[in-house]
């Protein structure tokens, strides 16, 4: 499988394209600036920083997969609404459904009562309302396109840890454990993330991990 992966230098990205290349698929890290170095190997390596439909579909045509985990700026959260929307456009201007997109989401969109999100609770920081509230706009640009997407938000504490390959899966209510937390570390995101790809399950909706 050939995949381009946008955000393949930041800490999600690179765990997803470390897991695509050691399951033995083709990685493309699309990335802001050539210049800087990229810590993998084996990989090919395009230019684009998300701004033009026109070039993000130079970039993924011939890919049978995209996967965005590229991250907005902390005083512009609202950017991944835009960088989202201009995705989609890519993929319609290529008139192609066979490209199949993965975002890489939040989990303030999940259910943690009837009807009641995570981020409507109250039990969200405030540091983290901002980014919590512009992915479910992603999410709800993806909703409304025809475009072969999946959306998977991960647990609530969503940090670089261990691989145990162990984990639960969901569709769109925050998965905790027995003491209440809700968590999954990025290596084990990505072994789901790689594994949804191979063997799709979750085609035009979201789905959620945990512990």
């Amino acid at each position: 499988m050939n995949v381009v992966v946008y955000g393949a230098t930041g800490k999600t990205g690179s765990r997803v394209a470390k897991e695509l290349l050691a399951r033995g698929h083709q990685v493309t890290a699309a990335v802001r600036d050539l210049k800087k170095p990229i810590a993998l190997s084996n990989v090919t390596v395009k230019e684009d920083d998300l701004s033009e439909p026109s070039k993000i579909a130079d970039t993924i045509r011939g890919a049978d997969a995209v996967v965005s985990a590229s991250a907005p700026p902390a005083d512009n959260t609202d950017a991944i609404v835009d960088v989202t929307k201009r995705q989609v456009q890519a993929l319609k201007q290529m008139g192609s459904h066979e490209i199949r997109l993965i975002v890489v989401g939040g989990a303030g969109g999940l259910f943690v009562a009837p009807g009641v999100t995570l981020l409507e609770s109250g039990h969200l920081p405030e540091p983290w309302r901002a980014i919590a509230t512009s992915h479910v706009k992603a999410l709800g640009v993806l909703e409304d396109s025809d475009s072969n997407w999946t959306y998977f938000a991960p647990a609530a504490f969503f940090e670089p840890g261990e691989r145990t390959g162990k984990f639960r899966l969901g569709t769109d209510t925050l998965i905790s454990d027995s003491t209440g937390q809700s968590r999954i570390s990025m290596e084990d995101y990505a072994i789901a993330l790689v594994d949804e790809l191979e063997h799709p399950k979750h085609l035009r909706e979201r789905f959620t991990i945990g512990y």
